[in-house]
């Protein structure tokens, strides 16, 4: 199903989109956040599908300027924040999440409107997931949602947005009812559902050891690593 459809998007590439989670699918994972590169070979993909398609965007947990900056190709368009950027109400919570961060004794990743909690580097995972888990406890008590993806527990605002909202706004906009849209992580799975009902939507998951096996489940492709995902795209 997978295949044909990727024909199908191609066909009419002017009326599709190709939406991407940046971390994990466009850019390897790395030990520290701050570490994180796009390739250059897959800004030359990107670059291609900017000209061939309707819209081209990247769908990030990132803060939106940080995400845009990794990316660094014109004509991406970008949301960060797990869409978060797109709802207005968010901004309220962001004195809440700034005394929650002063309240946890363990190194954050604040982006404003999120707060993560990486793990990768904690020479026992199995201890810093239990920790952690304390803390996403505390933090669902304090009206927070809290959620763990590939080694790190994201603090965010109780608010219905999410990854899958800000698909469906991004092809809204650009009026678009066929889009592609490929990922590693668990929030990956809400834009899986953002492509629920379009004329033409493919899902694709960028397998690896830590990705959580729905994610294949859910997908109508599995590739294994952001480097099959750029093979894939350089065909789009």
């Amino acid at each position: 199903m997978g295949v044909d459809a990727l024909a199908r998007l191609r066909e009419d590439a002017g009326g599709a989109a190709i939406l991407l989670d940046i971390d994990g699918t466009l850019a390897p994972i790395v030990a520290r956040p701050e570490d994180s590169a796009v390739p250059d070979e897959t800004r030359e993909v990107l670059r291609g599908l900017v000209d061939r398609y309707g819209l081209v965007g990247a769908v990030s947990g990132r803060p939106g300027p940080d995400a845009l900056d990794l990316i660094s190709v014109p004509g991406v368009k970008v949301v960060g924040n797990h869409g978060l950027e797109l709802a207005p109400e968010a901004d309220a919570w962001r004195g809440r999440l700034s005394a929650f961060r002063d309240s946890v004794s363990w190194p954050v990743e604040d982006k404003g409107l999120a707060l993560s909690y990486h793990y990768r580097l904690h020479p026992d995972h199995d201890a810093a997931r239990a920790e952690l888990e304390l803390v996403a406890e505390r933090a669902r008590t304090e009206g927070f949602r809290a959620r763990f993806g590939r080694m790190v527990l994201e603090v965010l605002p109780p608010l219905d947005v999410n990854k899958g909202t800000a698909v469906r706004a991004l092809l809204a906009r650009a009026g678009l009812a066929r889009a592609l849209f490929a990922g590693d992580d668990t929030t990956d799975l809400d834009a899986f559902r953002g492509l629920d009902g379009l004329e033409v939507a493919v899902r694709i998951a960028v397998a690896s050891a830590e990705g959580p096996p729905e994610l294949r489940e859910a997908a109508d492709l599995v590739v294994e690593g952001p480097d099959e995902l750029v093979r894939v795209l350089r065909n789009l």
